[in-house]
């Protein structure tokens, strides 16, 4: 049973979306803030956690950045009202790996979790392996990466994005193909959410022999250095 952590200072909207989690076969704690949800996300592991993007004390993207900083690798999904430009991209560096904007759906949060949850379709997976290109090296089954022996942290999203750039190392991916394999055919969010994750993997390869470059108005590739 996946494990979800729900962090938000509204009683009514953790019920409701606790209620229908459970319903929908989820095991689900809830926290009704920023430091009580730290605390909950640093001591259990959960497979996802939704996060308030406004909360008193400690908001959502500083909770978001402290649970990246200790290396909690859970999916971290932000609830937000706003739709700016420049707030969905500090989310997305901030370590967010996917949003919803308010008011939402009940159901689409559901359809969206799931997505992220159940990985890929079963019959299009292939046996786990360990992939190498240049200096970096990506074990699928225990989902590490390192450049030249030292080990990245990465998100799960993160981690999703480097192995289909690894699998196809030295082609030219376009965005659909990319937001397909790694977000999934029925992904019906922001397409930038692409771009952002790309520009974060982009820089923890700043000291690799091994780059992603866009082409442009196509999308990426990864290639030597």
């Amino acid at each position: 049973m996946k494990h979800i952590l729900v962090i938000d200072d509204n009683e009514d909207v953790r019920k409701i979306i606790g209620y229908d989690l459970l319903k929908a076969g989820f095991a689900v704690d809830d926290a009704e803030d920023g430091i009580s949800g730290f605390a909950q996300a640093t001591k259990t592991k959960y497979d996802l956690i939704i996060i308030d993007w406004m909360m008193p004390g400690l908001k959502g993207l500083e909770l978001t950045r402290a649970l990246r900083a200790r290396n909690v690798r859970s999916i971290l999904f932000m609830l937000t009202a706003k739709d700016g430009d420049n707030d969905l991209e500090e989310a997305f560096a901030a370590g967010v790996d996917d949003y919803l904007r308010k008011p939402f759906s009940p159901r689409e949060l559901q359809i969206r979790i799931r997505k992220h949850l159940q990985g890929r379709p079963a019959g299009d997976e292939a046996p786990k392996t360990i992939l190498r290109y240049q200096d970096l090296t990506l074990d699928e089954r225990s989902r590490r990466f390192f450049i030249s022996g030292k080990e990245i942290s990465l998100t799960r999203k993160e981690f999703d994005l480097m192995d289909y750039f690894m699998q196809h190392a030295q082609t030219v991916l376009s965005r659909n193909e990319i937001l397909n394999a790694v977000w999934g055919f029925d992904y019906d969010g922001d397409t930038r959410i692409i771009d952002v994750h790309t520009f974060k993997l982009r820089g923890k390869l700043s000291s690799s022999k091994a780059q992603i470059t866009s082409s442009r108005g196509i999308g990426y590739i990864l290639e030597p250095r």
